[in-house]
Protein backbone atom coordinates (compact mmCIF):
# COMPACT_ATOMS: atom_id res chain seq x y z
CA UNK A 1 0.00 0.00 0.00
CA UNK A 2 1.37 3.38 -0.93
CA UNK A 3 1.74 5.91 1.54
CA UNK A 4 1.41 9.61 1.36
CA UNK A 5 4.54 10.61 2.79
CA UNK A 6 3.69 14.56 3.21
CA UNK A 7 0.58 13.49 4.97
CA UNK A 8 2.39 11.22 6.95
CA UNK A 9 4.93 14.11 8.12
CA UNK A 10 1.74 16.52 8.85
CA UNK A 11 0.38 13.72 11.19
CA UNK A 12 3.80 13.31 12.63
CA UNK A 13 4.07 17.15 12.92
CA UNK A 14 0.56 17.43 14.88
CA UNK A 15 1.25 14.02 17.12
CA UNK A 16 5.18 15.70 18.18
CA UNK A 17 4.62 18.57 18.05
CA UNK A 18 1.28 19.57 19.24
CA UNK A 19 -0.89 16.40 20.86
CA UNK A 20 1.47 13.82 21.59
CA UNK A 21 -0.78 12.63 24.94
CA UNK A 22 -3.96 12.51 22.23
CA UNK A 23 -1.53 9.35 20.42
CA UNK A 24 -0.15 8.25 23.80
CA UNK A 25 2.95 9.19 23.42
CA UNK A 26 5.49 10.47 26.10
CA UNK A 27 8.16 12.98 24.90
CA UNK A 28 11.09 13.13 26.93
CA UNK A 29 12.77 16.10 28.13
CA UNK A 30 14.00 16.98 24.69
CA UNK A 31 11.05 15.90 22.81
CA UNK A 32 12.44 12.42 21.96
CA UNK A 33 10.34 9.13 21.64
CA UNK A 34 11.22 5.79 20.52
CA UNK A 35 10.49 5.91 16.64
CA UNK A 36 8.58 2.24 16.76
CA UNK A 37 5.75 3.76 19.48
CA UNK A 38 5.55 6.66 17.27
CA UNK A 39 4.46 4.34 13.74
CA UNK A 40 2.31 1.99 16.78
CA UNK A 41 0.87 5.15 17.80
CA UNK A 42 -0.01 6.30 14.36
CA UNK A 43 -1.12 2.87 13.55
CA UNK A 44 -3.75 3.00 16.60
CA UNK A 45 -5.06 6.32 16.71
CA UNK A 46 -5.44 6.99 12.45
CA UNK A 47 -6.85 4.38 10.44
CA UNK A 48 -5.43 5.96 7.81
CA UNK A 49 -1.83 4.89 8.85
CA UNK A 50 -2.63 1.02 9.93
CA UNK A 51 -0.22 0.42 7.83
CA UNK A 52 2.82 2.99 8.88
CA UNK A 53 6.14 1.37 9.87
CA UNK A 54 9.84 2.76 10.36
CA UNK A 55 10.71 2.76 7.40
CA UNK A 56 7.95 5.09 5.94
CA UNK A 57 8.30 7.35 8.67
CA UNK A 58 12.47 7.56 8.14
CA UNK A 59 10.97 8.03 4.52
CA UNK A 60 9.73 11.14 5.44
CA UNK A 61 13.13 12.47 6.63
CA UNK A 62 14.03 12.39 3.40
CA UNK A 63 11.33 14.38 1.63
CA UNK A 64 12.68 17.46 0.08
CA UNK A 65 12.45 21.13 1.64
CA UNK A 66 12.91 21.85 5.47
CA UNK A 67 14.03 19.43 7.78
CA UNK A 68 11.62 18.65 10.21
CA UNK A 69 13.03 15.99 12.10
CA UNK A 70 16.03 14.21 13.54
CA UNK A 71 16.56 11.05 14.32
CA UNK A 72 19.10 9.04 16.47
CA UNK A 73 19.38 5.85 17.66
CA UNK A 74 15.74 4.67 17.08
CA UNK A 75 14.23 7.56 18.58
CA UNK A 76 12.68 11.19 16.69
CA UNK A 77 11.96 14.18 17.79
CA UNK A 78 10.55 17.24 15.85
CA UNK A 79 13.26 19.96 15.57
CA UNK A 80 11.08 22.79 16.53
CA UNK A 81 7.09 24.27 16.64
CA UNK A 82 6.08 22.81 19.73
CA UNK A 83 2.84 24.30 21.12
CA UNK A 84 2.39 22.12 23.89
CA UNK A 85 2.93 22.78 27.35
CA UNK A 86 6.22 20.58 28.63
CA UNK A 87 9.33 22.86 27.64
CA UNK A 88 11.63 21.48 25.29
CA UNK A 89 14.87 21.68 26.57
CA UNK A 90 17.91 22.77 24.00
CA UNK A 91 21.16 22.87 24.08
CA UNK A 92 22.29 27.19 23.73
CA UNK A 93 24.49 27.74 20.67
CA UNK A 94 26.59 30.59 19.40
CA UNK A 95 24.50 32.04 16.14
CA UNK A 96 25.82 33.94 13.03
CA UNK A 97 26.10 37.80 13.58
CA UNK A 98 22.33 38.40 11.91
CA UNK A 99 19.25 36.25 11.66
CA UNK A 100 16.37 37.12 10.20
CA UNK A 101 12.27 37.02 11.02
CA UNK A 102 9.09 37.40 8.90
CA UNK A 103 6.03 39.03 9.67
CA UNK A 104 3.32 41.45 8.92
CA UNK A 105 2.64 45.03 9.26
CA UNK A 106 0.58 44.53 12.31
CA UNK A 107 2.65 42.59 14.41
CA UNK A 108 5.72 45.08 13.31
CA UNK A 109 4.01 47.35 15.77
CA UNK A 110 3.83 45.27 18.42
CA UNK A 111 7.30 44.08 18.00
CA UNK A 112 8.60 47.50 17.89
CA UNK A 113 7.37 47.65 21.61
CA UNK A 114 8.16 44.22 22.87
CA UNK A 115 10.48 42.83 20.79
CA UNK A 116 9.81 39.36 19.26
CA UNK A 117 7.99 36.83 21.44
CA UNK A 118 7.13 33.16 21.05
CA UNK A 119 3.05 33.91 20.81
CA UNK A 120 2.10 30.18 21.86
CA UNK A 121 5.15 28.56 20.68
CA UNK A 122 8.29 27.32 22.81
CA UNK A 123 10.83 30.06 20.72
CA UNK A 124 10.82 32.55 18.19
CA UNK A 125 11.92 30.78 15.27
CA UNK A 126 14.43 32.75 13.47
CA UNK A 127 15.59 31.95 9.61
CA UNK A 128 19.45 32.05 8.49
CA UNK A 129 18.29 34.04 5.49
CA UNK A 130 16.13 37.27 4.32
CA UNK A 131 14.42 34.83 1.78
CA UNK A 132 13.82 32.10 4.11
CA UNK A 133 12.18 34.70 5.96
CA UNK A 134 10.20 36.70 3.05
CA UNK A 135 8.74 32.88 2.23
CA UNK A 136 7.37 32.56 6.02
CA UNK A 137 5.93 36.13 6.27
CA UNK A 138 4.05 35.62 3.01
CA UNK A 139 2.04 32.53 4.18
CA UNK A 140 0.27 35.14 6.65
CA UNK A 141 0.44 38.31 4.56
CA UNK A 142 0.89 40.02 1.13
CA UNK A 143 3.46 43.08 2.77
CA UNK A 144 5.54 40.79 4.35
CA UNK A 145 8.03 43.04 6.84
CA UNK A 146 11.67 40.86 7.48
CA UNK A 147 13.85 41.91 10.11
CA UNK A 148 17.25 41.89 10.76
CA UNK A 149 18.11 39.95 14.08
CA UNK A 150 21.96 41.65 15.49
CA UNK A 151 21.98 37.58 16.77
CA UNK A 152 25.63 37.65 17.85
CA UNK A 153 25.41 40.96 19.70
CA UNK A 154 22.25 39.62 21.21
CA UNK A 155 24.15 36.49 22.48
CA UNK A 156 26.82 38.05 23.91
CA UNK A 157 24.27 40.50 25.90
CA UNK A 158 23.13 36.78 27.50
CA UNK A 159 19.98 36.14 25.33
CA UNK A 160 20.98 32.29 24.67
CA UNK A 161 20.25 31.21 20.64
CA UNK A 162 19.42 27.53 20.09
CA UNK A 163 19.98 26.12 16.64
CA UNK A 164 16.45 24.19 15.52
CA UNK A 165 17.82 22.82 12.33
CA UNK A 166 20.79 23.61 9.96
CA UNK A 167 18.74 27.03 8.64
CA UNK A 168 16.05 27.51 11.77
CA UNK A 169 17.18 29.31 14.67
CA UNK A 170 15.19 29.46 18.09
CA UNK A 171 15.24 31.88 21.23
CA UNK A 172 13.38 32.76 24.11
CA UNK A 173 12.57 36.40 23.03
CA UNK A 174 14.77 39.31 21.20
CA UNK A 175 14.37 42.62 22.98
CA UNK A 176 13.20 45.36 20.63
CA UNK A 177 17.08 46.90 20.68
CA UNK A 178 18.39 43.89 18.34
CA UNK A 179 15.45 44.32 15.67
CA UNK A 180 15.79 45.94 12.37
CA UNK A 181 14.16 46.18 9.30
CA UNK A 182 15.84 44.83 6.85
Amino acid sequence: MEIDLTQLSKTMAYALRHHPAQFGLTLDDEGWVAVEALASALRQQRPKWRHVQVADIEAVLSLPGKQRYELRSGRIRAYYGHSIHQRMLREAATPPESLFHGTTPVAYQQICQSGLLPMGRQYVHLSEDRETALQVARRRTSQPIILRVSALAAHQRGIPFYLGNESVWLADSISPDFLSKA
